[in-house]
């Protein structure tokens, strides 16, 4: 290849935005001729790293706009420590396809039993498959809705929160309510009701919301928009957190009842 042609070449590929190929031209060039590829060959290889390299770029964008507060994955949750937890049902999950409908997924269980990696993990799932997330803790979520309705901005705020394909709230229930922030929630709830999936960590039972809520028929409304297109996993079994400090010593094992 000439230098005009190879310089054309370059300048074609980047104007078709095709940037990673054009870095790699010379590497594809020189592997293609010491492997003898046919040019159908060749342009296999090119075009194969051209998508992988734009489906790598926009997960890393999609992680950064997702704001996780760790680095979780399926492959890192120990199912076998958490046998109430479904693998095939967390997988289904993974696919993404519940986005499709605006369905909801819920996850209940005691603090420290996993329900945050399981989120991270599949949050970081509906990435991969193409989608947008958003992670953010239902006291952020909350002091934003709130902040931004004292300023008379909420209804930017509230699209900004339906705006993500996928919104994951994490550790609902943890504190009681303020009458202001269940209104607030519930605002939300409706406008991404059947419109956008949302992916709620919570320790407590459904039965419990009426007093997270400090108001049983505002409860009743949120739940009521949130069941009605749902998967529910229940997560039971003991901390890790717990674990690791027994296993270290600064926990003592509970004491077996005599038979």
């Amino acid at each position: 290849m000439s230098a005009i042609v190879h310089a054309r070449v370059t300048e074609h590929l980047q104007r078709l935005r095709l940037g990673h190929v054009a870095e790699r031209l010379d590497a594809l060039l020189t592997d293609a001729a010491k492997n003898e590829r046919t040019f159908l060959d060749f342009l296999d290889v090119l075009l194969g790293e051209e998508i992988a390299s734009k489906h790598h770029k926009r997960l890393v964008m999609g992680l950064q706009i997702a704001h996780f507060p760790a680095a979780k994955t399926l492959d890192g949750f120990d199912f076998a420590l958490q046998p109430s937890v479904d693998k095939r049902l967390v997988h289904e999950v993974a696919t993404g396809r519940f986005l499709a409908n605006g369905e909801n997924v819920l996850l209940f269980g005691p603090p420290g039993v996993g329900k945050t990696h399981l989120a991270i993990a599949l949050g970081r799932a509906v990435i991969e498959a193409g989608h947008s997330a958003l992670f953010v803790s239902t006291t952020a979520l909350l002091g934003a809705l709130a902040k931004a309705e004292t300023e008379g901005q909420l209804d930017a705020k509230l699209a900004f929160y339906a705006k993500p394909k996928l919104l994951l709230i994490d550790e609902l229930g943890y504190l009681p309510f303020e009458r202001r922030s269940a209104h607030l929630l519930f605002q939300l709830v409706t406008k991404r009701y059947e419109r956008g999936s949302l992916l709620i960590t919570t320790n407590q039972a459904v039965t419990q919301w009426g007093q997270v809520f400090g108001d049983e028929v505002l409860a009743a409304a949120i739940l009521d928009r949130l069941l009605h297109h749902s998967h529910t996993r229940m997560i039971q079994g003991e901390s890790y957190r717990l674990r690791q400090k027994r296993k270290a010593g600064f926990v003592s094992s509970p004491k077996r009842e005599p038979r």
